[in-house]
């Protein structure tokens, strides 16, 4: 099978072997080193401003996103939640369950954020700015620089999911003003699930330690202190961090995180290319390298999935809810080649013969 969802994705035979391997003991001076490697690479590749540190959280992306709102808001917050989709309608409810006070910025599917979305919130006292940089439900991709501008104009706290982003499209931490960045081991990292990644600002850090956190699991207070000696306060999944350090490592020898996005960037438009021509229209009004959301004129969405996976070995990215039969989505990332996708394309222009599309 040929993986072109957009996580769990396809990964190296460096990181798939480190998978076959017996899980080692972890309490040591070895796996502390290489805990402290994983950390200055992802400040590195997030461009993190000095003084940020990097957690690891044995949980899914969902896990990362439920402990930032835990660990640096308070009911004492006032929110502004952009809500284009199911992961920005998580945060949402995040914010409705720990009684983070939020006005949501509604969004259709495959619309744009914009500055006339903006305007009506300027200077009206709120605290934080919550988004999904890219929502990967419906692929929009949203404009960071006119969110980073509103949120120092009005001196905004900024949280920003990366999960599907980080390393497919650029990310200037430093630059942007981000105080949490959070991402996930399967996405562009190209690893199993299992782990979520938060790189945290100095401005984040003062708020963790004056808030106080009602979970002892992901509390990041304690997380923070296990990590200056290079551990965790838990268990954690011992074999996906041993995978990510040779991942990471693996995209420094290769360029760095720009040789990276600029390769994921290549796949995207090779593939939007050679898909001209096909009965499908991309459906964001901002693409992300990552993914390629598309509508099928013809037949059902939900149905070329199926015929995909159970005729031509290929997974692609099916959608949920009332999207369901009328967009599927074809990921960029992971460790795949422009062979994959024209045996892709070659089993779309089959079926379209066919006369199933």
């Amino acid at each position: 099978m040929i993986n072109f969802t957009v996580g769990p994705v396809q990964s190296s035979d460096a990181v798939r072997a480190i998978g076959a391997e017996q899980v080692p003991y972890f309490r040591t001076a070895e796996f502390s080193e290489l805990m402290f490697e994983n950390e200055r690479l992802v400040k590195k590749f997030a461009h993190a401003p000095e003084g940020s540190r990097v957690v690891f959280i044995t949980g899914s992306g969902s896990a990362g996103m439920e402990t930032a709102i835990m660990n640096t808001l308070s009911p004492k917050d006032k929110a502004i939640i952009v809500n284009g989709g199911s992961f920005g309608h998580r945060f949402v409810e995040l914010c409705e369950l720990h009684e983070i006070p939020f006005t949501e910025i509604k969004l259709n599917p495959g619309k744009a954020l914009k500055a006339e979305h903006l305007k009506d919130f300027e200077g009206k006292g709120y605290t934080t700015f919550i988004v999904n940089k890219h929502e990967t439900s419906t692929g929009v991709h949203y404009d960071m620089q006119l969110i980073s501008d509103f949120c120092k104009r009005n001196n905004l706290f900024l949280i920003v999911d990366c999960i599907s982003t980080f390393l497919a499209d650029p990310f200037d931490m430093a630059a942007l003003g981000a105080d949490v960045m959070i991402t996930g081991s399967q996405k562009a990292l190209a690893c199993p699930p299992g782990i979520s990644v938060m790189a945290l600002s100095p401005k984040s850090l003062e708020r963790i330690d004056r808030i106080k956190c009602k979970c002892q699991y992901l509390d990041l207070k304690i997380a923070l202190k296990n990590a200056e000696r290079g551990q965790t306060p838990w268990t954690p999944a011992v074999s996906i961090l041993r995978q990510i350090n040779a991942r990471l490592k693996e995209i420094d020898a290769n360029g760095g995180v720009e040789a990276e996005i600029a390769r994921t960037a290549a796949l995207a438009n090779y593939f939007r290319e050679k898909i001209k021509g096909l009965p499908f229209e991309i459906v964001s009004e901002s693409l992300s390298n990552a993914v390629t959301p598309l509508h099928p004129t013809t037949a059902s969405a939900n149905d070329i999935f199926l015929k995909i996976k159970d005729e031509y070995g290929m997974w692609i990215c099916p959608n949920g809810g009332e999207m369901k039969d009328t967009v599927f989505r074809v990921g960029h990332i992971g460790a795949l080649t422009t062979e994959d996708y024209d045996k892709l394309v070659d089993a779309f222009k089959d079926l379209q013969k066919k006369g199933f599309i």
